[in-house]
């Protein structure tokens, strides 16, 4: 070290490996810039980070540039490439984000080294690259992946160990691949077991991307004509918003179940009744929204007393993100007949699932059969059943629930400070923070909420807006995130606040 040294000299040589060594004799060659302090070994998946301290050595062993060191690739050309294959409306974070290769926990890793706290990826539930899922489907996947008509243990032991942290009366799954499958699947049921086919949904509410979930979202920011373009048989009832909606107060939740009821009433008097009232219990796509006490549970009782069915679309409230309960349903006082989940459950791997009665599941007959063909199957069972170990193992939900009212109280002091933050929604780690430009009249701040978004990607945080207005922050972590990375978040955003964006 600290030699200077001329091409041919003789710089070491390796000697034969001593009997019983794991690895052969080998050499690694490192270089680096005057005054740097790279890592000891930079490997090559870890090299377009260090290149600025530790150059390729490729030219030092007399080989062309990039033998040793893949060169990176052009971030512009990269994205071009996209554009030119993946349709428009596919979309993806930030107009020029980073290239994100590698996850862990609850950091994003990109190419050129930078990591990332993700404040918004609920997919990755338990953490990305968790290593026992991520062993789970390793070896499942070396074993058997198949269809689900098959029978195989897997997916015995995944719905057993699903309906048992349901009620009792809710015993029966089917199994799909996505939340809008999902969704779509639990549509049917209700519509099988009732005879009907009208469906209330909830205004401003995201409910998926098949041709039914479709049309029962009613989110404008997904879909600008959504409201107009519906077709006659979903009936949206208002927005159960008590922040930013028609009622506020305590009686809020009677309120806005009135509108339940009166809708339900024009639809009996045009002869008509309906299949089912569909809604998340934990408002996602408003930004966490909590919905006003009783409105949920009167909802229920009015459409069952209408013959129709109550479902919980808990796809991305579900499984003890909530960190009250396991089932954000659990949190109204309420039982739906027919709950929808997947996100979490597989932690990415493609895993959904409907859970009912078995008496309604039972009606499915009279259409024929179901089955879908990798919904359960062996590999996403097998990442389903990691997910439900990690998640009693690890106790995240009790880290949603103390994490989650931590980082809750910090974000709503933040408008002890700044005018532009009108309201922190949600519980346990699933939170939104809504921004306003003026907190009488609620406008909503997008164009900021937009710009701070960059601006916070700059400082190393992944969030996202959320909300017909776009103007709510959209914090949904993965589960495993800690305190001190929960209060780097808050003060970077109380960093922008405070000096601009």
């Amino acid at each position: 070290e600290g030699a200077a040294v001329a091409a041919g000299d003789v710089v070491g040589r390796i000697a034969e490996a001593p009997a019983g060594a794991l690895l052969p004799a080998h050499l690694h060659v490192q270089a680096a810039v005057p005054g740097a302090d790279p890592p000891p070994l930079a490997t090559p998946a870890e090299a377009a980070g260090w290149r600025a301290l530790s150059p390729d050595p490729s030219p030092l062993l007399g080989l062309a540039p990039g033998t040793l060191v893949a060169p990176e690739d052009d971030p512009e050309a990269l994205l071009a490439r996209r554009d030119a294959v993946l349709a428009s409306v596919q979309e993806r974070y930030y107009a020029r984000g980073p290239r994100i290769e590698r996850g862990l926990g609850h950091h994003l890793h990109a190419l050129d080294g930078r990591v990332y706290l993700d404040v918004v990826n609920n997919v990755a539930a338990v953490g990305h690259s968790h290593p026992r899922v991520a062993e789970a489907v390793g070896r499942q996947l070396r074993l058997l992946n198949t269809n689900s008509r098959f029978n195989y243990r897997l997916i015995v032991e995944y719905a057993e160990r699903l309906a048992a942290l349901l009620p009792p009366a809710l015993d029966t799954v089917f199994l799909v691949s996505t939340g809008s499958e999902a969704v779509d699947l639990a549509l049917r049921v209700a519509r099988i077991a009732t005879g009907r086919r009208d469906v209330l949904a909830v205004r401003s509410a995201y409910h998926g991307w098949t041709g039914a979930t479709d049309e029962i979202s009613t989110s404008i920011v997904d879909n600008p004509r959504a409201l107009e373009t519906r077709p006659p048989w979903v009936h949206v009832v208002d927005s159960p918003n008590a922040y930013r909606g028609a009622h506020r107060g305590p009686d809020a939740g009677a309120r806005y179940a009135d509108d339940v009821r009166a809708t339900l009433e024009r639809l009996a008097a045009s002869g008509g009744a309906p299949a089912a009232y569909l809604a998340e219990p934990l408002y996602g796509n408003a930004g966490g929204v909590e919905l006003p006490a009783g409105y949920l549970a009167e909802a229920y009782r009015l459409v069952r007393a209408a013959g129709g069915l109550a479902i919980a679309d808990e796809v991305q409230v579900g499984l003890g993100r909530t960190g009250e309960a396991v089932w954000a349903f659990e949190r109204e006082g309420v039982e739906p007949d027919v709950v929808t989940i997947a996100k979490a459950a597989g932690n990415g791997v493609a895993l959904g699932a409907v859970i009912t009665r078995r008496e309604l599941a039972d009606r499915f007959r009279d259409e024929g059969s179901f089955f879908s063909s990798v919904g359960g199957s062996p590999v996403s069972c097998a990442a389903g059943i990691a997910v439900l170990d990690v998640l009693r193992d690890e106790g995240l939900q009790e880290n949603a629930r103390v994490v989650g009212a931590h980082l809750k109280a910090r974000l709503a002091a933040l408008g002890d400070r700044h005018p532009l933050v009108g309201a922190a929604h949600g519980v346990g780690l699933y939170l939104g923070l809504e921004l306003v430009r003026d907190r009488e009249t609620l406008e909503p701040a997008r164009e900021e909420t937009l710009a701070i978004c960059d601006r916070l990607l700059e400082l190393g945080i992944v969030v996202q807006p959320t909300s017909d207005g776009y103007n709510v922050l959209k914090i949904k972590p993965p589960m495993c995130l800690t305190q001190a990375s929960a209060d780097y978040f808050v003060d970077a955003l109380d960093h922008v606040l405070t000096t601009g964006w």
